[in-house]
């Protein structure tokens, strides 16, 4: 009896043992992002079930926001993935040195104009454009033309039309300040007709400055709100699907994507230096570059996905446009430049 109890209690501390060694060889990856990285509970649960890794989401504001708080915590990171830096931002992190560098095998299907960081500390997951978005109803109903450039945009017949997000606490606002410094260029002595003077021209034809995005879209465009009255609203090429309406069989938006007219904004991902789980943070960053991630990109963050064998969502592929020629920034130029930028900014159009 007494041979058998000892029997037992072997077997129930080998069991015991077993569990527990189980469960500390469970990985978890905690991904530092934005507020606005989202991914389906389904397509997260088949990962971390086919790979056994625990995914942990550190929601830190806004991508200014994750960078600075990553940069800060350089050698003993917040998590072990950062997603979210954007190339407004690129070079700040590259300078910090804060990543691991890691070349996922998925960037085969990625195009070269997504990877900007030849080193791959950095891996690209997704794109946007930031474009002026125009409610379609409000232009036929009064029979007005949609402008086809920037300059357009300081006419008076656009007079009190158009609302904009401010650059200092906005990320599309930043990015259309950034649209327009590529389009007239930098205050100088060869330079008549400088960003300064076009947002100059912009206040005397009453421009709106919205604080964020979601105010500018949901509080003052005509097509996101019923008390708005701005037919013209700092948005994303990717917006339109949206606003499809089904008894118009149609979305009652669309994009001006005339070239210079748009902003790139090109989110990447990459491994935090100070990880335990380089391996495991690996895994994680092909995940994101796999169809089954890159197919819900639309859908859970509103932009495009990288991988080229991803498919579209048959709304977002019918309305979401692409500009053919994008502002042209380099990100380094942005880094060197983005402050002094924004305060110039400040002083000609705020204060």
């Amino acid at each position: 009896m007494r041979f058998r109890n000892l029997i037992s209690v072997l077997v129930f501390l080998f069991i015991l043992v077993f569990a527990v060694k189980a469960q500390d060889d469970g990985v978890t990856i905690t991904i530092v992002a934005h507020d606005s990285f989202n991914v389906s509970e389904e397509t997260l649960n088949i990962f971390q079930e086919e790979s056994g890794i625990t995914i942990e989401i550190l929601r830190a504001g806004d991508a200014g926001q994750v960078v600075n708080q990553s940069v800060l915590s350089a050698g003993n990171p917040l998590g072990d993935v950062l997603f979210g830096v954007d190339n407004t931002f690129l070079s700040r992190a590259l300078n910090a040195e804060i990543f691991i560098p890691y070349e996922s095998p998925l960037l085969e299907n990625v195009d070269e104009q997504f990877i900007l960081d030849e080193d791959y500390n950095v891996t690209p997951i997704d794109y946007g454009d930031v474009c002026i978005n125009y409610d379609i109803p409000y232009f036929e109903e009064n029979e007005l033309a949609v402008p086809e450039s920037l300059a357009e945009l300081t006419a008076p017949e656009y007079a009190g039309l158009l609302v904009v997000e401010n650059p200092a606490t906005s990320s599309p606002g930043l990015a259309f300040l950034m649209a327009t410094v590529a389009e007239f260029g930098e205050p100088s002595d060869d330079n008549d007709y400088s960003y300064l003077d076009f947002w100059s021209d912009l206040v005397a034809n009453d421009v709106l400055i919205a604080e964020d995005w979601s105010t500018a879209y949901f509080g003052n465009f005509t097509q996101g709100s019923e008390d708005g009255t701005y037919p013209l609203v700092v948005s994303y090429a990717s917006s339109p699907p949206f606003t499809y309406n089904e008894e118009l069989d149609s979305a009652t938006t669309a994009s001006i994507v005339a070239d210079g007219t748009c902003f790139r904004q090109i989110e990447f991902a990459g491994i935090l230096d100070g990880t335990e789980h380089e391996a495991e943070a690996q895994q994680v960053i092909d995940w994101m570059l796999s169809v089954e991630f890159q197919q819900e990109v639309p859908d859970q963050m509103y932009v495009f996905p990288v991988n080229n064998e991803a498919e579209l969502p048959e709304l977002f592929a019918e309305y979401a446009q692409i500009p053919d020629v994008p502002a042209d920034l380099a990100y380094e130029a942005i880094e060197e430049n983005r402050d002094t930028w924004i305060q110039s900014w400040l002083e000609t159009v705020v204060d």
